[in-house]
Formats: C-alpha cells, structure tokens, sequence
C-alpha cells in the first residue's frame, strides 16, 4: 500500500461516494472513509489523506484495504469487534422509551415531535444524570430498536375522534335500531311489505352539505389531444360564492330528496321540511335521522314542528357520530362523481348542475343499507 492511487472508483462508486460525503445527516466515520476513498482516487498520498481526514495513516491504509477486498461499502462498514457487547437492562429501556413518549416541548425544547437525533442527543445529555451512564454513546440505530420493540413511534401523529358524547352508545343503539326496523319492511325478494293496519312511517337520513364552492375558470380548459392525454387547466380560477345543498335519502326506496339554498339557517331547514311535508301522503309518519345541529333544534324549528303536529320524528345521532348517518355515503359519490373539479359560469349553473345529477341518481334509485354491528341489534 505504498502508492498513493492504488484503487480506482468507477463513475457509479464515485457518485455514491460523492454523495455520502457531502451529507449533513451521515455519521462522522462513514464520511471519513469516504472522503479516503475519493482522495486515494483522486492520487494523495495516505499521509496528506490522514492529515486531511483527521485519522491516523494505518487507519487510512485500513480502509484502502477493505475497499480492495470487497468495495466501497465494505469499506465504509464497521467490521465485528471481539469482546462482549453492551448490555442495556430493562429498566434503561423503559427509561429512554419513556422520554419517548413525552413531547419535547416538556424538555424545554421548541420542536412538538421527537426527531431520532433529537431523541439520541438528549438521551445523550441526561442520561449520566439519570443513572443510565451506559447511553452516553448510544448510536440512532439503538435508538430506533429501543422504540421500536415498544412499538413507540414519536415523530408520528394518527388522528382520532374522541367519543364526547356521554350517552354515545345509546344513541348509536337508537339510530341502529332504526336501521334494524327499517331492514325488516323488506322481504326476500326486496320488496317493501308494509305492517297490516299501522299507519305508514317514512324513514330519511338527512344532513347538510354546505360551503360548495362555484367556481369558475380564468382561463378555458384544453381538452386532452393524441400529445397530451390529460385536461389542461389553468391554475388560476375565480371564486362565484358558495351555495349548501340539503338532501334527504328516503331509505325504502333510495330516492334523493334536495334542497340548495345560499345558507343552512333555520330558516332553510324548515323549508326543506316543508318540502318533505308536501312529497309524501299526510297519513304517513316521516322518521329523520340526523345530527345535532343547532338548527335542528331551534325555536323557528320548534315553531314549525307546532303547525304539524305528529308528523315529524326526529333520531338523532350521538355527538361526533355522523358516521352513523347513511347520507353521508351519498354525500361521498356527490363530491367523486359531480363536484370533483367542477367548473361553471355562475352559481345558478352550480346549483342547475346538482339538481341534475340528483335527478339521474333518482332515476335509478340505491337502495343504502347499513350493515355495522346490524347482528348486536335486537328489535323486541
């Protein structure tokens, strides 16, 4: 190993090289060994290469060897070492995994995730202090294996909806049961068979979808070519107002029943009742399932609900439960199949348009059902 330029890097070892070497989040000795290698290749000396790395000539010579033996990566890789490795106990473990899972901000630091680094420094600093002396040198990759055999992963947020509604449960059962009733007016063949006798009960889930935006584009859209088989569209738009559709889906028969107006006050509310009012028999009893929304519930409601008196039932769902409403699976195929990248001319052309896909869903009616815990449902 006397010569200076006894290995020679192809072009792909040198850019993998190339790059290691200038990453700021490589550790220390793996960017040493690569500096070796480009250096040795570029014809310097092992000496001018100790002294421009900071390591000692045999270690240089070292590393020249391990890339003649098996490559760059070899190379830049520890080899085993005898002896016997450190042991971390236990209770060192549930130490680190416990700084794990408070946020950094309880630290004194800025940041509110643990990054790996950030963790390993602070283990670091603290750990003599914590009588955990032997995690002074602890490497991210023990980091990582600690946290990960707890399943503790800190620089990670899953989002979840808490269940504030204390009487939840209750009120899934409610609605569900409604669910339940309504499954049994249909026979084997699905069709609706309608109780001897009993005045008829009409069943909707009912919700709001407001704040649909009617935009309108600055520019014409350029229809897909042989070049190019995508929709061009220009970025920029312009904003024509919003409207809220408010829509009902009768659950015997799958019909849509809306109503869009600018808003979803009370006032609108009441009108849509209205609009069930007059499309259904004045026998029938009309069953809503629906959230717990101010405007369900507000004096203008109640005043209504006066002049009609035992035609409305209201279920309503528990709070943070509008899963529970099968509207919502409707309201899902709205936004894919008609609003997504929807452009108009104005907020009357938005509104036409909603109407019409409404209309063709209503000429070939779904049924929905409800399946989710239907078997934990008993109707007595």
């Amino acid at each position: 190993m006397s010569k200076a330029n006894l290995i020679h890097l192809s072009e792909e070892e040198r850019n993998a090289l190339q790059k290691i070497a200038n990453a700021r989040t490589e550790e220390a000795r793996r960017v040493q060994r690569a500096n070796i290698l480009l250096l040795s290749s570029d014809g310097v000396t092992q000496t001018k290469i100790a002294e421009t790395v900071g390591l000692s000539r045999p270690s240089v010579i070292l590393c020249l060897k391990k890339y003649i033996e098996a490559g760059w990566e070899y190379a830049l890789a520890d080899s085993s070492r005898p002896g016997r490795p450190a042991i971390i106990s236990n209770e060192t473990n549930m130490w680190v995994q416990n700084i794990a899972c408070q946020k950094p901000s309880d630290f004194g630091y800025p940041q509110e995730l643990w990054t790996i680094t950030k963790l390993q420094k602070h283990i670091q600093k603290t750990c003599e202090e914590a009588g955990h002396s032997e995690l002074k040198d602890i490497a991210k990759s023990k980091v990582w294996s600690i946290l990960n055999s707890a399943e503790i992963k800190p620089h990670r947020i899953r989002y979840y909806l808490e269940r504030r509604d204390p009487e939840f449960e209750t009120k899934m059962h409610e609605v569900l049961l409604v669910y339940k009733q309504v499954e049994l007016m249909f026979d084997a063949n699905g069709n609706i068979v309608w109780p001897d006798g009993e005045r008829k009960t009409i069943t909707l889930s009912y919700d709001e979808k407001p704040g649909i935006q009617a935009i309108a584009n600055a520019a014409d859209d350029l229809r897909p070519t042989e070049q190019h088989g995508f929709i061009a569209r220009d970025s920029e738009y312009k904003r024509l107002g919003t409207v809220s559709l408010l829509a009902g889906i009768d659950l015997l028969t799958g019909k849509i029943i809306p109503r869009i107006s600018d808003s979803h006050k009370s006032a609108d509310f009441v009108a849509f009742l209205k609009v069930l009012n007059n499309e259904y028999d004045q026998s029938d009893k009309i069953r809503i399932i629906l959230d717990n929304h101010s405007i369900h519930t507000s004096k203008e409601t109640r005043d209504y609900l006066v002049t009609v008196p035992d035609r409305f039932e209201f279920v309503f769902t528990p709070t943070h439960g509008s899963w529970l409403n099968l509207i919502e699976s409707f309201f899902g195929k709205l936004a894919r199949v008609c609003l997504r990248g929807i452009r108009v001319q104005s907020k009357e052309e938005l509104i036409e348009r909603i109407y019409r896909y409404i209309d063709e869903v209503n000429n070939d009616p779904v049924v929905y059902r409800w399946t989710y815990k239907m078997n934990e449902v008993n109707v007595s």
